[in-house]
């Protein structure tokens, strides 16, 4: 080979593999030894240096500007994958040292090729600079940035990699962001689909429970036959007790029939979810049955419509009923928790009063977090009945009782409307959930139903009772004999003869001293 016109400065192997493996074997002088020890790891030694454990496998001299290499006797060293006993090496050689030695690299280093500094020791000489400097702070970080910066720029190899190091960090951050975005968007998206379908089902529920024409028409054929059972169910009850009689005519007043619409908002734009309409007006449907809803649909606000009970708790300017009636969506948890995307709100939440024709807009004042209680009040200051006192204790099994309420709602309200009522409702094609109660009310034919039964078993959080009821009646009074209220109803159990489930009105009691908004 031929011979360079400059003198090597130095020459290092990188060792590739082994035990060596990431190390560096530098050669400075003009002959060294090269030694390998038990291990496998290869050594220099330089004339003059202490004896280095190992068996000698080559020598190293430099002679006229070149490296060469001889292999001690006996031993084995390929160059570039041939088996050599002497050779004249050059930059990038590749060296493997016996079987169990390193294979290793060869840098040279000259006036044409210089050692670079790592980024590493960049940083560390600008950070020794700053700490060492005489001059001012100020006058010391621009010089030592600019340190950094001229060898940094000045080191092509290793700017190009500190830029695709940078760029690679850049793009795993970018990477990072995007699948958390993905997941986010992901779970905000399947928090909102899961709502939308919550609500479209309790649509879908509350429309086959909806009052149409045909129910009208049918609704006056029986009109008479359920009229008569029911006066003569209200003749019986009168009958076997005058307190009876004095009990509900005393506190029917004071028992609200509660109406509530909800739907969902987006939380962002506030826009409500709506129906979707196609062709004609007409709510378009999916395969399911439930009506197809969208933020941006062109239908009316998507509202599921309820109904409930309430009573006046005397001297106190609230409201009774079940936390199911206050806030109904938690019924669909679905619908009513963890939904990042939409949140249900009222629609509308009122309360008519027997004797009154206009409703009284409700908000929540109070809700049990461990029982089916809450506590509503009117948003606007209005007098209300006197209300309904509430007995000490619980009451005791076998203890005669009435429950108030208004079961299955306007259906039984129309029930017991009269036939010309029910005819003048079909003749106007009223049907509508709001329209159909506020004509009701108008006509003074908002008025509790009332049921007595047996206390069967008393628990601090349950009372049982064998009084009919129904849904619609949830939220209404259980009254002693006196008047007084001693649990709140709250559930049916159809599958126990009928039984009743009710909230003592310790429970209730607790509820009213806790902090209200």
């Amino acid at each position: 080979m031929s011979v360079p016109s400059h003198s090597p400065d130095a020459a290092v192997l990188e060792h590739l593999t082994g035990r060596s493996r990431g190390l560096y074997s530098w050669i400075t002088s003009d002959q060294v030894a090269l030694l390998l020890d038990r291990d496998g790891l290869l050594r220099v030694q330089a004339p003059g240096d202490l004896d280095v454990e190992g068996e000698l496998i080559a020598r190293v001299r430099r002679q006229e500007g070149v490296f060469h290499l001889i292999t001690a006797p006996g031993a084995r060293v390929w160059v570039n994958r041939q088996p050599v006993e002497a050779a004249d090496l050059t930059h990038g050689d590749v060296i493997e040292f016996g079987e169990q030695g390193p294979l290793s690299r060869l840098r040279i280093y000259d006036e044409r090729r210089r050692p670079h500094p790592t980024l590493v020791e960049m940083l560390s000489d600008a950070l020794s600079y700053l700490r060492t400097s005489r001059r001012p702070l100020l006058a010391r970080l621009p010089r030592a940035a600019g340190l950094f910066l001229g060898r940094f720029l000045g080191n092509g190899a290793l700017m190009f990699r500190g830029l695709v190091l940078l760029g690679l960090v850049a793009l795993a951050a970018l990477a990072i962001w995007q699948i958390r975005a993905d997941r986010a968007l992901r779970a905000q998206y399947e928090s909102g689909r899961f709502q939308v379908e919550a609500l479209a089902s309790a649509l879908a529920e509350a429309r086959r429970e909806a009052i149409r024409p045909g129910d009208l028409d049918a609704l006056q054929d029986e009109i008479g036959i359920r009229l008569q059972l029911n006066a003569e169910r209200l003749d019986t009850l009168e009958e076997r007790s005058s307190a009876a009689t004095r009990v509900i005519s005393t506190a029917a007043g004071s028992v609200a029939f509660i109406q509530g619409g909800y739907g969902l908002r987006h939380r962002d734009s506030g826009q409500m979810l709506r129906h979707v309409l196609g062709a004609g007006g007409n709510r378009l449907m999916l395969p399911n049955g439930q009506p197809m809803l969208s933020l941006e649909g062109d239908g009316p606000v998507a509202e599921v419509q309820y109904t409930g009970t309430g009573f006046v708790l005397a001297e106190t300017g609230l409201i009774a009923t079940n936390r199911h009636v206050a806030v109904p969506w938690e019924k669909s948890a679905a619908m009513g928790f963890g939904g990042d995307t939409m949140e249900p709100v009222f629609t509308r939440f009122i309360a008519y009063f027997p004797g009154r024709a206009d409703p009284i807009d409700l908000v929540v004042r109070g809700l049990s977090d461990s029982a089916d209680l809450a506590l509503v009040a009117p948003a606007a200051p209005v007098e209300l009945p006197p209300g309904l006192p509430l007995a000490e204790a619980a009451p005791p099994p076998g203890l005669e009782v009435l429950v108030m309420g208004y079961p299955t709602g306007l259906m039984s309200m129309l029930a017991r409307s009269g036939t010309g009522f029910v005819e003048e409702l079909r003749g106007a094609g009223i049907t509508g959930f709001w329209e159909v109660a506020a004509r009701l009310a108008g006509e003074g034919l908002i008025w509790p139903l009332a049921s007595r039964g047996i206390v069967g078993q008393v628990t601090p959080a349950l009372v049982t009772y064998d009084a009919e009821t129904t849904h619609g009646g949830s939220g209404g009074p259980v009254l002693t004999l006196r008047g007084q209220v001693v649990a709140v109803n709250t559930a049916i159990l159809p599958d126990f003869g009928g039984s009743n489930l009710g909230v003592p009105v310790a429970r209730l009691r607790a509820l009213l001293n806790a902090p209200t908004d």
